[in-house]
């Protein structure tokens, strides 16, 4: 990066980018999700289940179709689905992570679908909310979840930014292909070996972020 360029503002998801939900904690909030559609709407776990994941690959969060189609509080919904008796023994990530983002150039924030309480229990537990300017979490984003171009929009509002100015770095293709339509440079969290258009760089490992410099 030129001494006059200017530093990027870098926009990371939470899970499965920062740290892996996927050994503990997405079981759990998906056995969670379950267990309160059960509660909630009077169906059996199979159902419960297929409507979740129906949900999910619609709206982006199993929370959109709820609020939309069976009008679920969203507070409710996210409080009852995130609760976790000892969430620091579920966590997986890297330790060097503190240390790549203090020394990574530019605005850092996070951009996730993930609940605001939970987002900021995540981040202390890994010692590293310091490092970011703002967190907008599933409730700032006015409960539109990634992929929808609304939540993307709600940001560039909030922070007065231009999609020009951000890197997102996400583990998640249809949320990258949505930032490159915006004008966004894109980075692609993944052990997957190919590489679509849409993204800009691959890395097999968050902490590998430290070896690039922008612009991509």
């Amino acid at each position: 990066m030129s001494p006059k360029a200017v530093a990027p503002v870098w926009l990371f998801d939470l899970d499965n980018t920062l740290h892996d939900a996927r050994p503990n904690i997405f079981p759990h909030i998906n056995r969670s999700m379950v267990a309160y559609i059960r509660a909630h709407l009077g169906l059996d776990e199979d159902r419960a289940t297929r409507l979740r994941e129906d949900y999910w690959q619609r709206y982006g969060a199993t929370l959109l179709g709820l609020v939309r189609h069976h009008g679920t509080e969203p507070h409710h919904f996210l409080e009852h689905t995130h609760r976790f008796d000892d969430l620091g023994r579920m966590l997986v990530f890297e330790p060097a992570l503190k240390l790549m983002l203090r020394r990574l150039v530019g605005r850092k924030l996070i951009f996730s679908n993930a609940p605001l309480d939970y987002t900021y229990a995540i981040l202390d537990r890994m010692g590293i909310r310091n490092h970011f300017a703002a967190v907008y979490s599933i409730e700032r984003l006015r409960f539109q979840p990634k992929p929808a171009p609304a939540a993307f929009r709600c940001l560039l509002r909030a922070e007065s930014l231009r999609p020009a100015q951000c890197i997102m770095v996400e583990d998640s293709l249809a949320n990258l292909r949505v930032a490159k339509r915006l004008g966004m440079q894109t980075v692609w969290v993944s052990s997957h070996t190919r590489q679509p258009a849409w993204v800009d760089r691959r890395l097999t490992s968050i902490l590998d972020l430290r070896r690039h410099r922008a612009p991509l």
